[in-house]
Formats: C-alpha cells, sequence, structure tokens
C-alpha cells in the first residue's frame, strides 16, 4: 500500500476544518513554525513521525486513519506477516512499518524501523522530537546513537531503551550500516 503525501496531506486539513482548529494552533501543537504547518499541509513538504502522531493526537483519531483514510477494524488480534507492514517513509530516508495498524484503540504504535546509515551525519548533532507518551526501542541489527536531550547512548544488536518521549530525543545508525530495530510508542 503506497501511502501519498498530497492524500495525507488533504486528510489532516479536512479535519482541522471540521474541527474548526487554527493553523496557528495546530504549530503550537505540533512544535513547528505557522509556516513549515502550511508547507506539510499543502503536500510541499513529507511529514515526520511525530508530526502525523502529534496531528492525530491533537484530532482524537488513530494516525492510521491520517495515513490511509481507513479506521483499523480488528480488536481481539491482528497479524501482520513479514514484509506487510504498513509503509512508512519518513524523515531522510527512514524506513517505518506499523506492524499494527489493522488493531483499534491501540495502546501503542508498533514499528519496525531501519535507520540508514550516513556518513555525513555521524559528526553533526541529531535532530531532536518529542511527543506523548513512552517510547521502547530494541535493536535487531546494527548501531544505533540515540540522543536524549543532553545524554548520548550507542545501542547494539539486542540493546533496549524505554523512555519518556515528551523529552527531546533522536537518533541515527553508527558503525557503517543501516540498523534495523523494533519501536513501540506507548500512548499515555
Amino acid at each position: 500500500m503506497e501511502i501519498k503525501i498530497i492524500e495525507i496531506a488533504q486528510r489532516i486539513r479536512a479535519l482541522r476544518d471540521i474541527m474548526d482548529i487554527t493553523v496557528e494552533e495546530m504549530a503550537e501543537f505540533i512544535g513547528c513554525t505557522v509556516d513549515e504547518y502550511i508547507q506539510a499541509e499543502e503536500g510541499k513538504s513529507d511529514f515526520s513521525f511525530t508530526f502525523i502522531y502529534k496531528c492525530a493526537e491533537k484530532f482524537g483519531v488513530d494516525m492510521i486513519e491520517l495515513l490511509t483514510g481507513d479506521n483499523p477494524h480488528l480488536s481481539f488480534y491482528s497479524i501482520v506477516r513479514k514484509g506487510e507492514g504498513l509503509p512508512m517513509k519518513r524523515r531522510s530516508g527512514f524506513n517505518y512499518y506499523h506492524l499494527g495498524y489493522r488493531f483499534k484503540d491501540k495502546l501503542c504504535e508498533p514499528f519496525l524501523v531501519t535507520a540508514p546509515y550516513s556518513e555525513e551525519e555521524q559528526d553533526k548533532p541529531i535532530h531532536l522530537s518529542n511527543h506523548v507518551g513512552q517510547e521502547f526501542d530494541y535493536i535487531i541489527k546494527g548501531s544505533l546513537k540515540v540522543a536524549f536531550e543532553d545524554h548520548i547512548e550507542i545501542l547494539n544488536e539486542g540493546d533496549s531503551v524505554l523512555y519518556d518521549s515528551s523529552h527531546g530525543h533522536g537518533m541515527i545508525a553508527v558503525g557503517g550500516e543501516d540498523c534495523t530495530f523494533l519501536a513501540m510508542i506507548l500512548k499515555k
């Protein structure tokens, strides 16, 4: 299933209009400038995970509804076979595959994430984002450099971390190869 940026943008704008929320309110809630918000809502820029997650939170909808236009329907269990997660390509080459997109009223958002290795990012400050809840990341393959505000940690295969995601956090692959990890975003 391919997710088109313009379709996501249209759904976000429609919900904002229906709920009579201003662009300024949305930008403040998401933590971006009004211009950045407008660019995203017009489909002129891609969305970060945090942008979509916070829009869904503000609108009181499942983030899958913003991504696909459909509501999840399963409430007992949901199986996603290997390679069949809902793809999300966000943030400088990061690939997210939502592993619970068919399940409604989720208490968490499970993702299989691949962080691309980039030599040019190795010595730059890591971009931080935040969102409500907690996050659990388990490294499946490779190594991940994780920034938690002013703390830096290196996680390797088999390592995991649980953190309060309302604090600034960000990550990049290190060690010369892409990093694959399981990310569980736990809602409050």
